[in-house]
């Protein structure tokens, strides 16, 4: 009788979830929230993986990639607990045991020898990934230089650590390192996203170095750090420069498609105490019919997200044969919405002059361009907005802006933004005979 009860219940639950899958059949897509920026223990962060993962799975995202400089996290690793002690302020380890109790947390030694295992990917993973809303990627924030000016790039869904790259210049070693990548991801048979880091970190990387390495598909148009100089400064033009720069380089000199602008937290931080790269600051919504690496990771090909540190957008839809790009806001109660068209014109010119000191001599950065680059085009009050192209235009790509605080804000994000992706006009010689 035993025996039969439980083979009935076992029956009862394998026909309801037959019933009520959690996957469709045929999925509409859908927003995918995630961030591709995090740092562990594994690196430089000052937390356990699983905290980490925690925080995100548990505050609306839907996918994470743990991202650690120049490692995966793999093998055995065991961390001194003075370590520990000394990045979370006694946090980390007290939290870490409440949280997942002492069958998961593993420890030896005692008192000032004590140390504790960090879990690899493949383990902690399992506690936290939960079918059609929640999944990992591995990452790694592959951190080399040129001339001690930093450059990091991260790689998402990797199947192999990629190590930092050597070349002659800031522009060859960025291809240098997507070139790995894209070996590992042609050896693998798998989706492998790479992105630019935060390229006024240390100001090191300009808009010249990034416009001609069309391997390179996105960047960071927003870091959620607080030292990575997002805004510029009086010598330094910002990322949103940056990004109006490259683009028009692109698609008016090297006859290329546009970079994508993504957000991300580039997150350390987990305890009070150190506010300085904390989560929760930007991220990327991605739409896509499965809540796969390699669904999202095509639907970011595509361009088919946004960037956001609070806005929410139900719809972007782009009408090819009327040439207007629509964009529809989720409202937040008391909340105002003001969305800027920006793109640059054909025709502009691309002339250029250097960025010098005090003492006139030349410096690192992105050179001075006329203001008609990424110059706003239209700009709508209102949850609904669209623009309608000319033909005129070499990119149009859409900033919305709330009149509200993020949630998490900093001095150089002091509203809620949302970027899409920028899309070029169909000319005559496009169309179709």
């Amino acid at each position: 009788m035993h025996t039969q009860t439980a083979m009935l219940t076992i029956a009862f639950f394998a026909s309801t979830t037959l019933a009520q899958p959690a996957i469709p059949t045929d999925p509409e897509p859908r927003w995918w929230k995630g961030n591709l920026h995090t740092h562990t223990f594994w690196s430089d962060g000052n937390d356990f993986p699983e905290m980490v993962t925690e925080w995100y799975a548990t505050h609306g995202y839907n996918f994470l990639a743990l991202s650690d400089h120049n490692t995966l996290s793999r093998g055995q690793r065991w961390m001194d607990i003075d370590t520990i002690n000394t990045r979370s302020r006694g946090s980390a380890l007290p939290a870490y045991l409440e949280r997942f109790g002492e069958s998961w947390v593993e420890t030896r030694g005692e008192g000032d020898a004590l140390e504790v295992r960090l879990k690899p990917f493949e383990e902690y993973r399992a506690l936290v990934e939960e079918r059609g809303r929640f999944i990992m990627l591995q990452g790694e924030e592959i951190t080399g230089s040129y001339d001690r000016r930093p450059i990091h790039i991260n790689a998402t869904n990797l199947a192999e650590l990629v190590p930092p790259q050597q070349a002659e210049s800031v522009e060859a070693t960025i291809r240098k390192v997507l070139q790995e990548v894209n070996a590992q991801a042609a050896a693998h048979g798998r989706e492998i996203l790479t992105h630019l880091n935060h390229p006024n970190f240390g100001y090191g990387i300009t808009a010249e170095d990034i416009a001609p390495v069309l391997e390179e598909q996105f960047f960071e148009v927003f870091n959620g750090h607080t030292g990575v100089n997002n805004a510029g400064d009086e010598h330094h033009a910002s990322t949103e420069r940056i990004w109006d720069i490259v683009n028009t380089i692109r698609v008016a000199e090297l006859d290329a498609p546009p970079i994508f602008g993504i957000a991300t937290d580039d997150s350390h931080s987990y305890h009070e105490h150190s506010p300085v790269s904390i989560p929760g600051r930007g991220w990327v919504m991605v739409r896509a019919t499965h809540l796969t690496p390699e669904s999202l990771i095509r639907a970011m090909n595509a361009g088919d997200f946004y960037a956001s540190t609070g806005v929410t957008l139900d719809t972007i839809e782009f009408d090819a044969d009327a040439q207007t790009l629509t964009i529809g806001i989720r409202p937040v109660a008391g909340e105002t919405y003001t969305t800027r068209f920006v793109g640059t014109l054909r025709g502009t010119p691309l002339d250029s002059t250097p960025i010098l000191d005090s003492n006139g001599n030349e410096i690192v950065a992105t050179r001075r361009y006329a203001p008609e680059i990424g110059r706003t085009l239209a700009e709508v009050v209102g949850t609904t907005a669209a623009y309608t192209l000319t033909g005129e235009e070499l990119y149009v790509r859409a900033v919305i802006e709330s009149d509200a605080a993020p949630d998490r804000p900093t001095r150089e994000s002091l509203v809620r933004r949302a970027w899409t992706q920028p899309i070029t006009p169909r000319l005559e010689t496009d169309a179709p005979e």
